[in-house]
């Protein structure tokens, strides 16, 4: 009995120290990291919505790694050493690619051999200029200049700008992202270089005594905005 329980706990073990083997897989080496940027100004997206795309060739098909940008235009990822193809597909961000020197195309190779920080250039179709949000009483006040970039047969209409309050840092157009908004048609806007917007906070319902704000730009044909930095607003 002694013999067989001993053979038993050797079997075990064997499949335990071969498990360890098939788990210990080996970590990513380097960091890539960045900014997408217009003239080494970030573009402003909602958090998390805009991704790139990174392709490394493998065995037989190339495996694609999604890569978030930050609402502050920051992106991060954690990756093998290898050679990538980055891209951003059609309708990923208010912006379109600049054509790359090396591939003759919108797509950038970036050749990762350690960590890595590089900007992603873009041309995107608006930028927010000079923009200033404050409160008083129980409103708080945004203003802007809304500069059209993309001026070419390209060129696309702004459908509306907005303002948006959050009692958090993260600040954007979807439902989680807002308690209070203005919208405001681009066919109603006189002069897109002197924006004003203004939203009542009487409703806040809160015991703190700030919010963030950021002004949002939602353009034509484009699924996703373009905003300011956040800012915090204290009421």
């Amino acid at each position: 009995m002694e013999i067989k329980n001993r053979f038993l706990l050797l079997i075990a073990l064997a499949f335990g120290f071969a498990s360890c083997g098939y788990d210990d897989y080996e970590a990513p080496e380097s960091m890539l990291q960045g900014r997408v940027v217009y003239n080494g100004e970030p573009i402003n997206v909602a958090t998390d919505e805009v991704t790139m795309e990174l392709w490394e060739p493998g065995w037989q098909l190339s495996n694609r790694i999604n890569v978030a940008v930050a609402q502050d235009g920051s992106y991060s990822a954690a990756l093998f050493n290898a050679t990538y193809k980055l891209i951003f597909r059609d309708n990923q961000g208010p912006f379109q690619m600049n054509m790359d020197s090396e591939t003759n195309s919108d797509t950038i190779v970036v050749n990762l051999s350690g960590d890595l920080i590089m900007d992603i250039e873009v041309l995107p179709y608006y930028m927010i200029r000079n923009p200033n949000i404050t409160a008083s009483g129980n409103t708080v006040t945004a203003t802007a200049n809304v500069e059209k970039i993309i001026t070419d047969a390209s060129a696309r209409d702004v459908e509306r700008v907005s303002v948006y309050l959050n009692k958090t840092q993260f600040v954007d157009s979807r439902g989680n992202y807002n308690f209070a908004k203005t919208d405001v048609p681009g066919s109603s806007i006189p002069d897109l270089s002197n924006v004003s917007l203004s939203v009542d906070v009487t409703n806040l319902n809160s015991p703190q005594d700030y919010v963030f704000a950021r002004i949002g730009v939602k353009i034509q044909g484009v699924e996703h905005m373009i905003f300011s930095p956040v800012q915090k607003i204290q009421l």
